[in-house]
């Protein structure tokens, strides 16, 4: 499974410059190849990058959690997420599941991973509790 050059560009601008608050990356089947899919401003929420995972597809995802800490301080976590819902294709969860390791060493720079099936499992207080 190959990473389009855009993936590292556009994580590398989520990571260091902080151009994006989420990223969600698809797989192309017939190019047999990692694709952004979407990219989400700083000004999004939690709720709009949730609502941009597709319903019954996989996807992986990278979110920018920006949080203060018990002693007042600003911090930001980079969350990898790989979104595989109970209701997509048994090929597509396959196909998600054995290129992640792949994908995640190309991008390198994750604080923590979430897989999800449901949105309960990604949940924004899920990510409040990992990342304190």
């Amino acid at each position: 499974m190959g990473v389009a050059d855009d993936c590292k560009t556009t994580f590398l601008e989520l990571q260091s410059k902080r151009v994006h608050r989420y990223i969600i990356f698809k797989i192309d089947e017939k190019k047999r190849e990692v694709l952004v899919e979407k990219t989400g401003g700083p000004a999004e929420s939690y709720n709009d990058f949730a609502a941009s995972l597709p319903e019954n597809d996989c996807r992986y995802a990278v979110y920018d959690f920006d949080f203060v800490t018990s002693e007042n301080c600003q911090k930001s976590k980079i969350f990898f997420i790989a979104w595989s819902p109970s209701t997509s294709r048994i090929r597509a969860k396959m196909l998600y599941a054995t290129s992640k390791d792949r994908f995640k060493r190309e991008l390198d720079g994750f604080h923590y991973e979430i897989q999800a099936t449901d949105p309960t499992e990604m949940d924004l207080e899920v990510l409040k509790e990992r990342a304190h």
